[in-house]
């Protein structure tokens, strides 16, 4: 199964280009990826400040 179309490697790859799969997705691939990132920084962010809060609470109360 080839995913990049060239039948043969006994060709001089300067001129075949981008030998790699899913070519030309990289964009989109960064901003999913970025915005991934970010958005686990702001949910760990918010997780860890309602976990402490409680534990304050919690040791408060007594």
């Amino acid at each position: 199964m080839s995913t990049t179309g060239i039948e043969s490697w006994a060709v001089d790859l300067k001129d075949v280009g981008a030998i790699y799969p899913f070519q030309g997705t990289e964009v989109i691939l960064v901003v999913v990826g970025v915005a991934a990132w970010i958005g686990w920084h702001i949910w760990c962010n918010k997780w860890e400040k309602n976990h402490h809060q409680h534990i304050i609470q919690k040791h408060w109360k007594k």
